[in-house]
């Protein structure tokens, strides 16, 4: 791909999804779900041409420094741009967005038959948003794709969530965008104090990285930043909205919300946290560690105390969520690695549990693993994949989980003997309601009658699980290439420094 075409790939990647929306949402005003879904599917093919081609174009490239940049005016009067760049950290995040959103739209198609056009439309446009989130330069243009990938779910979770949604859709609302002013507040004080300091108004993420590196108030602006991320990842104790959305929403907004919404918050804590205040990130790094610690233990201990199966998986993706906020705040490059590499698995191995956890609900009609039991017999294909996935969860050698995990303990144990010990012990936990999960659901005696036959799944969910497994075993056999990719561009790099002054 030459280098203009390169260029106008990446606001490609965030227009592909918006416009396939609006078209399935045109479409669907006919009141089929099939033709909704076949643009929706239709969209996702066309961003993964485009984000193949970015990938070859940014190897070709070699890895480290920035790959790619795009930028027009969009807001002169008050610096504001339409800019997007592109580094490893943010590739590997894109070909996360794009393998969680294909079960999203596959599985859909058979769920929901209600304002399909509607729903696609609200999904695509929050695929959307996470696609800027991980591109955008311009920290207005960043706020205003960060809104933009969480009110669509809003409509998501209302219309098609489950009992409860209406409390859920608020708590979620409260905190996402209580702490989306936050991060707002802490981008318009870097802003003026960086006027202050140049005489220019500017939201560039590279020249307000300048700025942020000397101010004595970068502490508090840091602040601003730390607690957004912290509510999206989320954070103990800002993870009270997590479980109760997670257990309401329909399936397609459990798998994303889980598989890379989350991941956003981890993105956000390396790109506007730790590059862009390394100072203070330094100085907060033992309060966010022991909050890691406190979330692997605290949630894996509910985890293991739950009889809904999607608030067992809820709780854990926020346990193990606590290793990402270690691995990204140890201060070794070792324990980077093995967050992102974290990220990405968790990514995989939960959305793939919430895609269990869905069809369960399906078929026997409740989540409540009391009714269920002795599933193995009926669904074997089924169990194999759900044990597959409770072994990749609690960090089975040989899977992508463990690779992150092992990573951020070694990274972890250079800073901290003690917190080290703690987060293995979260280790064990998971072992204990992962394999409690698969005792109660898919062995001992049958407790429930299935709400619709049970038996061989369907071509998508095969699909669906397989590719994810592939992916998790890849990722745990050779991790490499992953590692070597995702490393996280400086906003004071040299290559982008001399790029900027030709």
């Amino acid at each position: 791909m030459s280098g203009g075409m390169m260029m106008f790939a990446l606001p490609a990647l965030v227009l592909i999804p918006f416009l396939g929306g609006f078209a399935a949402w045109i479409a669907g005003l006919r009141g089929a779900t099939r033709p909704a879904w076949a643009v929706s599917l239709v969209t996702l093919i066309l961003m993964l041409l485009v984000l193949v081609n970015v990938t070859l174009a940014s190897l070709s490239a070699g890895t480290g420094g920035w790959f790619a940049h795009f930028s027009m005016p969009w807001i002169p009067l008050l610096g504001i741009n339409l800019r997007f760049d592109l580094d490893g950290l943010g590739l590997v995040m894109l070909w996360l967005n794009a393998l969680i959103s294909f079960p999203c739209a596959l599985l859909s198609a058979r769920n929901v038959s209600e304002r399909a056009g509607l729903f696609h439309f609200l999904l695509l446009s929050t695929i959307a948003g996470i696609n800027g989130v991980f591109m955008a330069t311009d920290l207005f243009l960043f706020f205003f794709f960060w809104e933009l990938m969480l009110l669509p779910l809003f409509g998501i979770i209302l219309i098609w969530g489950d009992a409860g949604r209406q409390r859920a859709v608020l708590k979620f609302f409260l905190f996402t965008q209580g702490s989306g002013l936050l991060m707002l507040l802490a981008i318009l004080g870097l802003v003026i104090v960086n006027a202050q300091r140049t005489s220019v108004i500017t939201f560039d993420y590279f020249l307000l990285s300048q700025t942020a590196m000397i101010t004595p108030v970068a502490g508090v602006l840091m602040l601003g930043f730390f607690l957004a991320f912290a509510v999206k990842l989320p954070m103990v104790p800002f993870h009270a909205w997590l479980p109760d959305t997670y257990a309401a929403s329909p399936a397609a907004a459990s798998i994303l919300l889980s598989g890379v919404l989350a991941k956003t918050g981890g993105y956000g804590m390396i790109r506007f946290v730790v590059m862009l205040f390394p100072g203070p990130a330094a100085h907060l790094a033992p309060v966010a560690m022991t909050l890691g610690v406190v979330g692997i233990l605290y949630c894996a201990w509910l985890a293991v105390a739950q009889s809904d199966i999607k608030r067992l998986i809820a709780y854990s993706s926020i346990s193990h969520l606590g290793f990402i906020l270690l691995g990204v705040f140890s201060g070794t490059r070792i324990g980077m690695e093995g967050a992102i590499a974290q990220m990405v698995a968790h990514g995989l191995s939960t959305g793939a549990l919430f895609v269990i956890a869905g069809l369960l609900e399906d078929r026997l009609g409740t989540r409540d693993m009391a009714k269920m039991g002795g599933l193995w017999p009926a669904m074997p294909q089924f169990s194999a994949f759900a044990m597959f996935f409770a072994a990749a969860s609690l960090g089975l050698p040989g899977l992508g989980n463990f690779v992150g995990e092992f990573l951020v303990l070694m990274g972890t144990w250079q800073v901290s003997h003690t917190m080290t010990f703690f987060a293995a012990a979260g280790l064990v936990l998971s072992s204990v309601y992962s394999l409690t999960m698969m005792l109660r659901v898919f062995f001992g005696p049958r407790r429930s009658e299935a709400s619709s036959p049970l038996g061989a799944l369907s071509v998508p969910h095969v699909a669906v699980l397989g590719v994810a497994a592939l992916l998790l075993l890849a990722l745990g056999v050779y991790p490499q290439p992953v590692l070597n990719l995702s490393v996280p561009a400086s906003p004071h790099s040299v290559s982008y420094a001399q790029e900027q002054a030709q």
